[in-house]
């Protein structure tokens, strides 16, 4: 790939300090060699250069909680689709994101390691995954597909090579399942520690799991040097016992109460938002055929989900940026930064929860998230600056370069000149 310039924009580095104005970022083959004053580097004559046309550079943004296996689809579609079909849906899927800015997600169920392995060997193009494999379920809890006419149907494939199913009851029984998620490939734990909007057995405040099987399932996590558990949890009884159980980050949060929030930071626990989902479930209803029961759900809890966001930030809460995409579309993700800004958070804190925060929530901080010298070369050139505009971001329009790993994977700038 060879060294590659980037000049002529302002710099949002994502560490949250002031913009720089004219600096430049180099970039040789995967990583970034240099951030800083044009005149600080020496252009060999060599280098391929994008002009950024006065646009803003920022750090590839990361979405902490996407479901890349799927778009939801109404039933019959879904009983009528072969199984394989999911695998070339999702490279389109994969492609949208990765075009729209995101250039690193985790996966919060229905990837499996082929997929990460597809995208790392250059079969297909799409962010860099973290793979949870599939989540931890209750039986008739949220995850499980059982219906009230008691045919199951579930939202994705399980069960089948390299997935196994999630339903498990029991300390013994989450313990084992733990670790065939882990044999399977998972970098993160995914549990289900509270009901949710889609599943139509349960709701948002029921609470999913015990304490001592949350434990048991961060115990296991734990004695594979270190893994991590994310926990869908919506109602205030379940995210206290995900905290209290040492998870790691929680997923959606609607219902956070005071002694929730506090805490969640006396154990330095993420929360990832997820604000567009429900906006999603309501604005696609129709379209996507969503049960009845989601619609419902979705009206009810909306404005307790943005006010549980505006008083965890307030609060000083992690946030890491997250969009449950699979929800909706795939590349409509940076809607979230407008969402999480209309529930008071402030333009920069919107994208340092988009990406520094967010890669130290999946511990990838040491390699994503800013543009550091030494770091992987993920970064985006983007129309204007979203500072003064964060809405202007949810405009795939406005995402004019993509560049990760040092290859450049969009560019609607004018043509890439090679010095020399």
């Amino acid at each position: 790939m060879g060294k590659t310039v980037i000049k002529n924009g302002q710099l949002i580095d994502g560490n949250g300090g002031d913009v720089q104005q004219g600096a430049i970022v180099v970039t040789e083959d995967e990583r970034i060699i240099y951030v800083g004053p044009e005149s600080g580097y020496k252009i060999s004559g060599e280098e391929t250069v994008i002009d950024a046309e006065g646009g803003t550079i920022l750090p590839g943004l990361i979405d902490a909680h996407v479901h890349m296996m799927m778009e939801f689809s109404p039933v019959s579609q879904r009983l009528e689709t072969p199984f394989s079909f999911m695998y070339y849906q999702a490279e389109k899927y994969l492609e949208n994101t990765l075009k729209a800015g995101i250039t690193s997600v985790r996966d919060a169920l229905g990837a499996d390691l082929g997929v990460k392995k597809a995208i790392e060997d250059g079969f297909i193009t799409g962010p860099r995954l973290q793979l949870s494999i599939n989540a931890l379920t209750i039986t008739g809890g949220h995850g499980d597909g059982y219906t009230v006419s008691g045919n199951v149907i579930d939202l994705l494939p399980s069960n089948y090579p390299g997935m196994p199913d999630g339903k498990c009851d029991g300390v013994e029984e989450v313990r084992k399942k733990t670790r065939e998620m882990l044999r399977a490939g998972a970098e993160v734990i995914k549990v289900h520690a509270t009901g949710g909007v889609l599943s139509a057995t349960d709701h948002p405040e029921f609470t999913q799991f015990s304490l001592d099987e949350l434990k048991a399932i961060v115990e296991e996590g734990r004695f594979r040097k270190g893994v991590k558990v994310m926990a869908h949890a919506q109602g205030s009884e379940g995210i206290k016992n995900a905290v209290k159980a040492g998870i790691h980050s929680i997923e959606h949060g609607i219902f956070l109460d005071d002694e929730a929030i506090e805490l969640m930071l006396e154990n330095g626990t993420y929360l990832v938002p997820t604000l567009l989902a429900p906006v999603a479930v309501l604005e696609t209803a129709e379209e996507t055929g969503m049960p009845a029961s989601a619609v419902e759900k979705s009206k009810e809890v909306i404005e307790q989900h943005k006010a549980s966001f505006t008083k965890a930030y307030k609060a000083g809460v992690k946030i890491a940026m997250g969009t449950d995409a699979g929800v909706m579309k795939h590349g409509t993700n940076l809607r979230e930064l407008g969402l999480m800004v209309d529930g008071g958070m402030t333009p920069m804190d919107s994208i340092i929860a988009s990406t520094k925060t967010a890669a130290e929530c999946m511990g990838w901080d040491d390699k994503v998230g800013t543009i550091q010298q030494g770091k992987l070369a993920d970064i985006v050139v983007v129309k204007g600056n979203p500072l003064e505009d964060i809405y202007s971001l949810a405009d795939n329009a406005t995402i004019q370069v993509v560049v990760k790993n040092g290859k450049i994977e969009k560019n609607t700038l004018s043509d890439v000149a090679v010095i020399g």
